[in-house]
């Protein structure tokens, strides 16, 4: 229900933690916020924010780019270009064009981290008027597709893309796409009107200094937008379920999956298209974390448990806050585990000729048939190549994760009708161990002692 608000020793428990990182951070001002089931749960806010924590605005930094990503992924499933395209096919004036927008897109293209010039993110963007400016003369730091490599004027490509793809500026694309049907009003190029000011604090002092907040140009896709803990808290909720309005769920699944590695530094990290991945407490997280002078942002949701948290202050350095957010998604976790959904009957019952045990080889394993007629293998026993899959339309079914990801699983059946084995990429699954139409053949003499 949309009014059901957070326990209250849970509610008192983010307030402390979140209390305590604006003092050991030294965050002239810090909100927060969770959302559950679709909804906000709990909103709050430390230090200088008025009495509307969850309007005030602050910008969001590379958050940023995950409305970037949404809007290029949005261009595929329209068909209007392919993850594999080179970005020169395009714009065919970028450079290096030879680079995919799948890789920019995972930053797995080489690109530089920054572009040249002064720091970008202090100074206005007429000093880098057009994509080649954002990119330079010396635009490559790595081999592409070698590993992974964080690069902001990818994503200034990216926008560029959607421009020219979609002939209107990045953030009337990102209006009309994205903020407009997900009602996210506070959101966009402009601060809203009640915004906490950027602050720099002095590192051994208690004293601020005005950081200055430019529009960034060809920057922009990369980190420039504002937003509210509101209207994030409804970006998380996407994250977390999805909008057919916006993204179809495949496409955002498609987003969630790790395609860059991860750095030797942090191997609990890795990226997907345009969302980071972490591995926290035990849990899956996706989000995206954001900085740029005067502010810094994090957003991070746990699909197992349904909570997406998001916070931000306005500090250039000093709140650690991505482990913060993912402290707040812990606390609610723990403290108010997600009710899983009642058990309905919806299997289709025509598939339980295939519903059992299995075998590869001699090795057990089960399909057992959910929601309809999506289907998921396990093993029974040590270790298994277990995958969910998707029913498709001719009646085969793809997996959709681990090894199998991709694979085709087709029902073989003989002349009168009756299922003789399942082909899973070319495994052969029969229902005892080597029995039936096993490939290199079984030996005549069956089992034996020795």
């Amino acid at each position: 229900m949309a009014d059901e608000q957070l326990l209250p020793d849970t509610r008192r428990a983010l307030r402390h933690r979140l209390a305590t990182a604006q003092v050991e951070g030294r965050a002239p001002a810090i909100v927060a916020g969770v959302v559950r089931g679709g909804d906000p749960r709990w909103f709050d806010g430390i230090g200088d924010v008025g009495d509307d924590a969850p309007g005030t605005g602050f910008r969001i930094g590379s958050i940023t780019k995950t409305f970037t990503a949404v809007l290029v992924l949005r261009l595929r499933d329209e068909g209007r270009l392919d993850l594999g395209d080179p970005i020169g096919r395009h714009l065919p004036d970028t450079r290096p064009g030879d680079l995919t927008i799948a890789q920019l897109l995972a930053h797995s293209g080489g690109l530089v981290a920054e572009p040249p010039g002064a720091w970008w993110e202090r100074t206005p963007g007429t000093l880098r008027p057009d994509l080649p400016s954002i990119v330079g003369d010396d635009p490559v730091a790595h081999p592409a597709g070698r590993r992974f490599h964080y690069s902001n004027p990818g994503y200034g490509l990216l926008g560029g893309l959607v421009e020219r793809l979609r002939k209107k500026p990045w953030h009337e694309a990102l209006r009309d796409e994205i903020l407009d049907p997900l009602s996210m009003r506070d959101t966009g190029l402009a601060p809203p009107e009640n915004h906490a000011p950027g602050w720099a604090v002095h590192p051994w002092a208690d004293a601020l200094l005005p950081e200055p907040a430019h529009d960034y140009g060809p920057m922009n896709p990369a980190g420039a937008l504002w937003s509210t803990v509101a209207d994030q808290c409804r970006w998380a909720s996407f994250l977390l379920d999805g909008d057919d309005r916006v993204l179809e769920k495949e496409t955002l699944a498609e987003m969630r999956r790790p395609t860059a590695p991860p750095e030797s530094f942090d191997p609990a990290a890795g990226y997907g298209l345009g969302l980071q991945v972490s591995r926290q407490d035990g849990r899956d997280l996706i989000g995206h974390g954001g900085s740029v002078p005067g502010y810094l942002a994090s957003l991070w949701v746990s699909r197992a448990d349904d909570v997406g948290v998001v916070v931000m202050c306005n500090t250039t350095a000093g709140v650690a806050i991505s482990g913060l957010a993912t402290d707040l998604v812990r606390i609610v976790a723990d403290r108010e585990p997600r009710i899983p959904a009642p058990w309905r009957a919806v299997s289709d019952p025509d598939l339980l000729e295939i519903a059992g045990p299995w075998y590869w080889g001699p090795a057990p394993l089960a399909i057992r048939v959910r929601d309809g007629r999506n289907l998921e293998l396990t093993g029974l026993g040590g270790r298994a190549r277990a995958t969910a899959l998707r029913p498709e339309a001719d009646g085969t079914w793809t997996g959709l994760d681990g090894y199998y990801a991709g694979e085709r699983l087709r029902v073989v059946r003989a002349d009168d009708g009756t299922v003789t084995h399942l082909d899973l990429g070319t495994f052969v699954l029969t229902r005892a161990p080597y029995e039936g139409p096993v490939p290199g053949g079984v030996d005549p003499d069956g089992w034996r002692q020795r």
